[in-house]
């Protein structure tokens, strides 16, 4: 009876991994073919005590390919308890004095804050105070590539959408405990991927997500979900999905990829993990809750065959079969997201991890039913 209960979750596990795995493929790598500019975009960049990022962030913003005056960067202020002000201040006051026009496009507004999520208010009241079209959004830790804008404005031009997600990876130093983090995150774009491939899209990532700000105000912005901490980027692509799912895509392009460091340390990377499960209960997408499910439930069976093994309920045959099942599906899933992310060199710590993250999975999920999350100083309740 165990065996057989086993064994129908893996097959499950199995063939949603593999639905995603086939949806990597479907989903077409988006070449630039050097377009005339025509979008305008007002990029939108919340940040809380960023002053070790924020340098970094600025010379990217810089050094962006795209016509200087076809966007603006709102930068928010979201009562930064550090000198992150006073560095983007320098950083604005240096170009000016050297009459550098990259920096005229850069400017800081204070967060109003009206509910109970700080970067929901942050990016609505950049949006208020926004000049163009097209939005996007993206982190204050993240590094931004030249070509960022024209990857985007060259899929709206082809494919007219209302919503972009875009992707993102981790960058950081070679230690096994940032592969791991990595990997981690590779197996998520590989599902956000897959996910749109297989016309399910049930995943995108704030850190690079764009919008028509027509369809922002259309959905009521985050009205509805603005009492949960997270959730700007996939609780607002659900309301994308309900208003138009035609017009929202997926942008796999090199050029569009934009890296941000992993956790420092344990402790942070379970935060951050938390923060992140805060906002799944809150999915009303079918599909996206059978992919958490099943993902659960797979990991959880892979900690249920050591004691299964243990007491003989199952032989010790079976439970390797069934592993290598499921690591052979989750190794196919980050070979085709690693070779899209040009990382297929972090393949080489997945035997290692593939036995350590049903351990962390389930610890994480187990966690986040007890526990609340801390972010950026703030602690946040379930």
């Amino acid at each position: 009876m165990l065996t057989a209960l086993f064994t129908f979750i893996f097959i499950f596990y199995l063939i949603f991994i593999g639905l995603l795995v086939f949806g990597i493929d479907k989903v077409e790598e988006f070449k630039l073919q050097d377009l005339q500019a025509k979008s305008k975009f007002s990029v939108i960049i919340p940040f809380r005590n960023e002053a070790t990022n924020l340098p970094v962030l600025l010379e990217a913003i810089v050094n962006l390919n795209y016509p200087k005056t076809m966007f603006e960067v709102i930068l928010v202020d979201d009562d930064s308890e550090d000198n992150s002000v006073s560095i983007i201040k320098k950083f604005l006051n240096s170009g000016t004095k050297k009459n550098n026009a990259a920096i005229n496009n850069i400017r800081i507004i204070q967060n109003t804050r009206t509910s109970g999520s700080p970067k929901k208010d942050a990016i609505t009241t950049a949006i208020k105070n926004s000049n163009y079209s097209w939005i996007i959004t993206t982190d204050a830790d993240c590094i931004l590539p030249k070509y960022w804008l024209d990857a985007f404005d060259e899929c709206i031009q082809i494919n007219q959408p209302n919503c972009i997600a875009a992707p993102v990876t981790y960058l950081g130093k070679t230690s096994f405990f940032n592969r791991f983090q990595t990997l981690d995150f590779l197996s998520l774009q590989g599902a956000t991927i897959g996910g749109f491939g297989i016309k399910k899209p049930f995943m995108c990532n704030g850190a690079n997500f764009a919008y028509r700000k027509s369809e922002f105000n259309a959905v009521n912005g985050f009205v509805g979900n603005d009492t949960i901490s997270s959730g700007d980027d996939v609780l607002l692509l659900e309301k994308f999905l309900n208003q138009n799912a035609t017009k929202v895509h997926y942008l796999k392009s090199r050029q569009a990829i934009v890296t941000t460091a992993p956790s420092q340390n344990m402790d942070e990377l379970v935060q951050q993990r938390l923060r992140w499960a805060s906002k799944t209960k809150y999915y009303n997408n079918r599909f996206a809750k059978t992919i958490g499910l099943v993902v659960f439930l797979g990991n959880l069976m892979c900690l249920g065959l050591i004691p299964a093994v243990g007491f003989q309920f199952i032989s010790i045959k079976i439970a390797i079969a069934l592993f290598v099942i499921k690591f052979c599906i989750d190794f196919l899933l980050l070979f085709k997201t690693s070779r899209f992310f040009k990382q297929e060199n972090l393949l080489v710590s997945y035997l290692f991890s593939s036995f350590i993250y049903p351990f962390f999975n389930v610890y994480v999920a187990f966690l986040s039913f007890f526990k609340s999350h801390e972010w950026k100083g703030r602690t946040f309740k379930k």
